[in-house]
């Protein structure tokens, strides 16, 4: 082999060498020994100190768990049906929110979640969320500054310090960031629950229901034509879902 063969063969497993480690540590695992994945999440060192962001009752009979992406089509359409199936039952009914971006095929999925962990910075996490839902058609196209520029935009509109806005989103790709660490955290828990591979995922009491459709008033597994996804019918997902599992825990409804 002459030199410059080696020179090239050198170059060529340094790269190799260096796409492994940052495989390596971008597949860290996260240590969830004594973490239950269906109670809310307090702030920790493995969650960069952001606990889960819940809506509702905060000594619930039912807990709506959802792992979203924000730029998923089908998170939009749940988030308005799950957040007033919450605010319904709101005396006994808890939604918590977990990040689960899916950027391999939503690219700014990802930045989307950083917006949202940045304006919570800021008190107003829930605001931005659901923002980020109604407007997705306008910015997931976006690239770059342009995506930056409508995200601090929209603080703006919300009354945030976009000053503050724009540097806790800046930093939030930074390796030990608190916003990274926290996305990282709920992707772990979604995988522990089985709900990692698609989004939107949503669990009842820790029953994923994601896949149960409603027709004809009924729940059916059957996603023909003529079924809705029941998650995204905030109707039937209280009357089918909820209430049931409410029964179930001796809460009397009103009829």
């Amino acid at each position: 082999m002459t030199k410059k063969s080696w020179l090239v063969f050198a170059v060529l497993c340094l790269a190799i060498l260096g796409g492994l480690v940052w495989l390596s540590r971008q597949g860290e695992s996260i240590n969830l020994s004594g973490v239950d994945p269906l109670q809310v999440q307090s702030a920790s060192s493995q969650n960069g100190d952001i606990a889960d962001h819940t809506h509702g009752s905060k000594s619930p009979k039912v807990t709506i768990i959802e792992y979203g992406d924000f730029q998923c089509p089908g998170c939009s359409q749940a988030s308005p049906a799950l957040k007033a199936v919450t605010e319904k039952y709101k005396d006994h009914v808890q939604l918590i929110f977990r990040n689960n971006p899916l950027s391999s095929i939503h690219p700014n999925a990802l930045a989307a979640a950083a917006a949202a962990e940045s304006a919570g910075f800021q008190g107003k996490y829930w605001e931005m969320h659901d923002k980020l839902y109604t407007e997705q058609n306008s910015w997931q196209s976006l690239d770059g500054t342009e995506r930056t520029n409508y995200f601090a935009t929209t603080a703006q509109g919300l009354g945030l310090d976009v000053d503050r806005f724009k540097t806790d989103l800046a930093e939030a790709d930074r390796s030990g960031a608190r916003i990274k660490k926290k996305i990282a955290f709920d992707k772990s828990l979604a995988g522990a629950q089985n709900a990692a591979s698609a989004t939107p995922a949503i669990l009842v009491n820790g029953k994923n229901v994601t896949n149960q459709y409603v027709k004809d008033g009924k729940l059916t597994t059957s996603g023909s034509s003529d079924a809705r996804q029941v998650w995204a019918d905030a109707d039937a997902f209280g009357k089918l879902v909820i209430e049931p599992t409410l029964k179930e825990k001796g809460v009397s409804l009103p009829q």
